[in-house]
Parts: C-alpha cells; structure tokens; sequence
C-alpha cells in the first residue's frame, strides 16, 4: 500500500498551481494534471519496488528514511521522499520535492 501524507497532498496541489502560473512557459490545465499524474503513478508504484534508496540530502532525511528520483527530463528531477515498513511492504510518502528546491547535502 501507498499513503501520502497532508504535506505530500499539498505538494501535488503546489506542483499543479505552479505548473499552470509558471512565468516561464505555463502548462494548460490537461498538460499539468497529466504531469501531476506522472508524479502520482510513479509513487503509486514504489510498493512494488524492491529497491529503496536512503535519503541523503539533509533537507530529505528530515521527511523522510527513502527517497526515489522521477527523472522527468535533462533538467527536472523530483525527490519523492517517504519511509517504508518492510513488514507491511507500506509506503508513507511524506513530501515531494524537486531538484530546483533540494539545495544538497
């Protein structure tokens, strides 16, 4: 199982708002609801992964033990950061960051 947490909710309303309002080139309302949708998938996913990266940025450890990178181009990469139980093989997603916000270790 997949949960999100209030903060991780939040930054996929964050990530939408600011997709259509971005200055340099806003999305359409249908381009940024599927690019959202991207995100979503790809957590929806981490369950059934068998490998769970450590965080290692600072700004990540403090959300969260796990991190997966969603390489969604050359320039944009999103940190999902979450802790797994292994017992129950559950996901807590906890926040959703990306490489233009994480200012590194």
């Amino acid at each position: 199982m997949v949960y999100y947490s209030k903060l991780a909710d939040e930054d996929l309303s964050n990530i939408f708002i600011g997709l259509t309002i971005w200055k340099k080139h806003p999305l359409e309302f249908n381009h940024a609801a599927n690019y959202v949708d991207d995100i979503v998938d790809s957590c929806d996913k981490l369950d059934q992964s068998s490998y769970h990266e450590n965080s290692q940025f600072l700004e990540h450890i403090e959300f969260g033990e796990k991190v997966y990178k969603y390489i969604r181009n050359k320039n944009t990469t999103w940190y999902i950061i979450y802790d797994f139980d292994v017992n129950s093989n559950t996901v807590y997603i906890q926040h959703i960051t990306s490489n233009h916000i994480t200012k590194g270790k």
